[in-house]
């Protein structure tokens, strides 16, 4: 069992993560072990079975006194902006039933984060990534666990620094640096340990969609420092009608630091599956995180390739100047389209026509749909979102007597598979000297073959 797939559908909090591993057979005796080996206090976690939705899955909650009464903590969403002073007045059942955790902080924010004050009769003192840090590196955990626990931290603080404008060190942390999401996070490393530290892929990341209250007021889902986690990794968000937030920054971080790719699942022969509970009463889909462990098949997962999300813009046209569709791909591939072209059609009336196909990135999408709209007789397009696998690219520059020439590469699990010459510097060649492109074309590779082979 080598593999280890999320199925973000429902995204993705700490304490789901948590009791996902624990569906797939992580003991969480091993998880309360390993919490007993860093100094944050009498602390454990209880493992509960239950059913939402008609899904049976592990709910985790962390008891930090034994004699307390425990409280199911609506953990997959209040773990969130910590340093945006993040209270959560969208969940309402969690207020009613739990008045007595103060998560309104506004009043506690600065510069440099949320510096917590009580929640009820949780006192979390607050931490800097630093002082985090330290805690962690002084403990009795294994080396892989510290340090992969130090960078889940060091990527929330370097969102929460980028927020707030603070050095990384100063971030102060309200939720994350409090005990509970220390927890998750020792958690889930502790967890992955656990289960031999498989490789870990992910299907893309589905994240909802509302605003979540801040200390700065209403921000808009994904909330910052979620936004900024997945950014530094370059992962592609899709947003679905589910309202609320369903990544919260402990779960980005997780997945920042641990997937390898994103996308669907090829290949997978998996051995075991375990659901990890939220809390939230989901609207469209139940508050899950589905966890598939099992056997990756040889040279169906696991490549190098790179991988990444775009959006493929259509619109069928019948009534417009081919001239003006010359000019529209020029514009469009100078504004950054990954890719234009046409397919002809017969379209209705009996009236051939074209649709017109535009590749870019996903964030770029509301940009060329208007271009479209404003320089096109369209009246509406259509939108979809395609992963990607791409080979990894290199280029080197071959001299041939015509100057020198670029040549792409393309590799996959470190074996060249393509090569081709740069068509630009062919051309402006070809121009130079007046000579068919074909030649300057030719000449490229013969000097690329015999330098380095076939």
């Amino acid at each position: 069992m080598n593999t280890l797939y999320l199925d973000i559908f429902s995204g993705i909090s700490g304490d789901m993560f948590l009791g996902a591993m624990i569906d797939l057979g992580v003991e969480a005796a091993v998880i309360n072990d390993a919490l007993q080996r860093i100094k944050i206090g009498d602390v454990r976690i209880e493992a509960v079975r239950k059913v939402t939705r008609g899904i049976s899955g592990i709910k985790v909650n962390v008891i930090e006194h034994p004699k307390e009464t425990v409280h199911d903590h609506d953990r997959d969403d209040e773990h969130s902006h910590h340093g945006l002073g993040h209270d959560l007045y969208h969940d309402k059942e969690h207020l009613t039933t739990h008045g007595e955790h103060n998560h309104d902080n506004s009043a506690n924010h600065d510069k440099c984060g949320l510096k917590n004050e009580a929640h009820g009769h949780h006192h979390h003192e607050s931490r800097t990534f630093r002082d985090i840090s330290e805690l962690i590196s002084e403990s009795g955990l294994s080396d892989w666990v510290k340090e992969k626990s130090i960078s889940i931290f060091a990527r929330i603080a370097r969102a929460e620094s980028k927020i707030h404008g603070c050095p990384v060190d100063k971030v102060h942390f309200h939720e994350v640096g409090a005990i509970d999401s220390i927890v998750d996070i020792i958690g889930a490393c502790v967890a992955l340990e656990a289960l031999g530290r498989p490789e870990v892929f992910s299907a893309p990341v589905v994240e909802g969609r509302g605003f979540v209250h801040c200390a700065h007021g209403n921000f808009p889902v994904p909330a910052p420092a979620t936004l900024e986690i997945l950014s530094e990794r370059n992962i592609a968000i899709t947003q679905c009608d589910e309202p609320g937030e369903l990544v919260t920054p402990t779960g980005a971080a997780i997945i920042a630091e641990f997937v390898r790719e994103f996308g669907l699942m090829q290949g997978l022969k998996p051995v075991r599956v375990g659901y990890g509970l939220g809390s939230r009463e989901g609207k469209t889909r139940p508050n899950v995180l589905r966890a598939v462990l099992g056997e990756a098949q040889k040279n169906t997962i696991g490549h190098d390739w790179e991988t990444d999300n775009v959006a493929v813009i259509e619109t069928n046209l019948d009534d417009i100047n081919p001239e003006v569709l010359g000019g529209f791909m020029e514009k469009v591939l100078a504004a950054g389209a990954l890719d234009v072209y046409y397919s002809f059609v017969q379209m209705k009336k009996n009236r051939p026509g074209v649709v017109l196909h535009l590749l870019c990135d996903v964030s770029r999408t509301e940009d060329f749909a208007k271009l479209i709209l404003t320089e096109t007789t369209a009246f509406g397009v259509r939108v979809q979102e395609f992963s990607r696998f791409k080979l990894k690219r290199k280029f080197v520059t071959v001299k041939t007597g015509f100057g020198e020439i670029k040549i792409k590469e393309g590799y996959l699990d470190g074996v060249r598979i393509q090569s081709a010459p740069e068509y630009e510097d062919c051309k402006a060649a070809a121009l130079k000297h007046g000579v068919p492109l074909k030649i300057v074309y030719e000449a490229a590779i013969r000097e690329y073959y015999n330098s380095v082979g076939k």
